[in-house]
């Protein structure tokens, strides 16, 4: 038996590459899985070579309240509860840098998709937990929330947000039974990453810090399999660096 076996999970972000390793994971491990994208197609790979009656694929806006909350209900209506909400959707871009010199319109986007985004899908994932009385609440942070990385500002704030609300909610709910919990990756060698990373100074120093190398998305994954499972039934309120010792060097 899988240590997710009969569980319920909503991934959002599933068609990027921490999103879809966690999908195979979760699957893997016995769960029911919907696999929630703003883009259907790639939604749809991530869970395309997995049995069909034990996953579904969902376009999610987690940036639009009423689409969060249709996804919620379709998974519900589909599997009957939901256990687990894992929310990975969110990213940072080029565009950020200094507080004096970012745009705002980008700030204001980061904020929009990792942290409004965040906060729209614990508001309707933990509504249904209530009804069910458990469950377990995952949140994609960085390490840019628990450590100085000068340049990029505007995603700062928003990973800052993101640990911030895990942990208040972890104190609302846990009388619930409904832990929450981040994780807090380094870098991350999805292929949206590798396709951005430059060979200069900056990317040596980065390198160097990665005292076991550069995560692969797969040890994000093995991450969120034991918080969404009972090992961490006693669990809350963490934010957890899967960071290879980059935080502390």
């Amino acid at each position: 038996m899988g240590r997710l076996e009969g569980k319920v999970a909503f991934v959002t972000g599933a068609g990027g590459g921490i999103g879809r390793s966690i999908c195979e994971r979760f699957v893997a491990e016995g769960a029911y899985v919907v696999a929630a994208d703003v883009d259907l197609e790639i939604a749809q790979t991530s869970i395309s070579h997995v049995n069909e009656g034990k996953t579904l694929a969902l376009a999610c806006d987690i940036t639009d309240d009423e689409a969060v909350e249709r996804a919620i209900g379709e998974t519900v209506s589909k599997f009957g509860k939901l256990d687990i909400l894992c929310n990975v959707a969110g990213g940072s871009s080029l565009r950020d840098g200094k507080v004096t010199e970012v745009p705002i319109d980008e700030f204001w986007r980061t904020i929009k998709l990792d942290l409004y985004g965040t906060f729209l899908c614990c508001r309707h994932g933990i509504r249904q937990m209530l009804r069910s009385g458990s469950g377990s609440v995952i949140n994609l942070t960085s390490m840019a929330a628990v450590m100085a990385l000068p340049g990029r500002d505007a995603y700062t704030a928003a990973k800052g947000g993101v640990a911030s609300l895990t942990r208040s909610m972890a104190a609302e709910f846990g009388s619930h039974c409904i832990r929450v919990n981040a994780i807090a990756p380094s870098v991350t060698l999805t292929p949206r990453v590798v396709a951005r990373m430059e060979v200069n100074d900056a990317a040596q120093k980065m390198a160097s810090m990665h005292l076991l190398g550069f995560l692969e998305p797969v040890h994000v994954a093995h991450m969120a399999v034991y918080l969404a499972s009972d090992e961490s039934a006693r669990t809350t309120g963490q934010v957890f660096s899967i960071d290879s010792g980059a935080t502390i060097v």
